[in-house]
């Protein structure tokens, strides 16, 4: 088997057992009567993914309005220091997901009561930010990645205000493109989002979104720094700082230093909770009797709001078509939005079928290396074709 996962010493212990990983455990299915036989296509992708040491394992759900179509748990969520199989359960580091399951819902709700709009300058809600050319950046600018911010920074020194000192560089930072000009992807404009959030609302992010949409959502797994005694459900990354594995600790540098709450990353899930997230927006904001959007502002979310003439299409927030939307294979509609995370997890959704579709491995485990883009693109593509209108009953 052509896989670097031969020579880990936890192959080692899956062949003593008799369970190499070229026969890939799958813990758990559930589709309606019917199911297309596409959805064996997918066992398929994942296990090579596995075979090739791309991954060490993943969850992956597709739904279609109301009803879960597809979903298994394949391979481990963990393989140092011992092996531990994945369950539908596990939870995930959903690293840049928390743009679009966090931030962006939370400025959009904002908006929605009149606390917030779109095209006033950032510097009205955050004085210090407009300098450097920055002035005429708007809250809808950042949501789009079209602010001229640059992609990110480091702060090698971690200090008790460290929070405060990464909001400060970002106020005191040039651009790399005149506002509106060019799409750069910015963790900074986001983390700069979470400080207006809890500027404007008087919350910081992470109680914010869990009284508005977590809590009324019943997503009771997602959460940003998962206390100790829940993080054995938490699929690790990688090891961090002193060679200690993460596990229930974001990944993200930036998000690490400011204590596990940033607008960018630090948001843990599990397939389940994404499940109903989705769900809510192809409802357009309502679940099971709980409103947290209005239809409008779940719209206005999901549509093109680039500047006009730009080739990298987002919405706000969400992307829809540009350079990093492989994710969304080759048969999702032009009016499909979704979004990645560098951890290994990705949502895509489609109103115009009504579906949606979850891929959530910890592709940094065990060694940083691994690699789910084609993975993503595989399973979309397998999922596009086997629900769009030429092959649906």
């Amino acid at each position: 088997m052509p896989s670097r996962h031969r020579n880990h010493p936890a192959f080692a212990l899956l062949l003593a057992a008799g369970l190499a990983v070229s026969s890939c455990s799958v813990r758990s299915v559930a589709g309606p009567r019917g199911s297309p036989p596409q959805w064996a296509k997918i066992d398929g992708v994942v296990r090579q993914a596995i075979d090739h040491g791309r991954i060490p394992g993943a969850v992956v759900l597709v739904g279609q309005a109301d009803r879960i179509l597809f979903q298994k748990a394949y391979g481990h969520r963990c393989l140092e220091p011992r092996l531990e199989p994945m369950m539908l359960e596990t939870q995930f580091d959903l690293a840049s997901l928390t743009k679009v399951v966090a931030t962006t819902p939370a400025v959009l709700r904002l908006v929605q009561e009149g606390k917030v709009r779109l095209d006033d300058p950032v510097s009205k809600y955050l004085p210090d930010f407009g300098r450097r050319g920055k002035e005429t950046i708007t809250v809808r600018l950042l949501l789009t990645h079209y602010s001229g911010l640059a992609p990110f920074f480091r702060l090698e020194a971690k200090s008790p205000d460290a929070a405060s000192a990464v909001i400060d560089k970002i106020h005191h930072s040039g651009l790399t493109a005149k506002p509106g000009t060019r799409f750069v992807y910015s963790d900074l404009g986001f983390i700069l989002l979470a400080k207006l959030i809890e500027v404007v609302s008087g919350e910081p992010l992470d109680r914010f979104v869990r009284s508005r949409f977590f809590s009324p959502l019943k997503m009771a797994s997602t959460q940003f720094n998962p206390p100790p005694g829940d993080r054995h459900n938490v699929a690790p990354t990688e090891k961090g700082d002193g060679g200690i594995l993460l596990r229930g600790q974001v990944h993200d540098p930036l998000a690490s230093i400011m204590g596990g709450v940033a607008g960018h990353a630090g948001l843990f899930s599990n397939a389940r909770d994404l499940s109903r997230y989705c769900r809510m927006l192809l409802n357009q904001g309502s679940l099971e009797g709980a409103t947290v959007l209005h239809p409008g502002m779940v719209r206005e979310m999901a549509s093109p709001q680039s500047p006009p003439g730009k080739s990298d299409i987002r919405g706000l927030g969400w992307d829809i078509q540009s350079r990093y939307s492989s994710a969304k294979g080759a048969y999702f509609s032009a009016h499909s939005f979704g979004h990645t995370g560098f951890t290994g997890t990705s949502l895509w959704l489609d109103p115009e079928i009504q579906a949606y579709l979850i891929v959530l491995t910890s592709r940094l485990h065990p060694d940083g290396k691994g690699d789910v883009r084609a993975l993503r693109k595989e399973i979309a593509t397998i999922v596009g074709e086997a629900l769009s209108p030429a092959t649906v009953e």
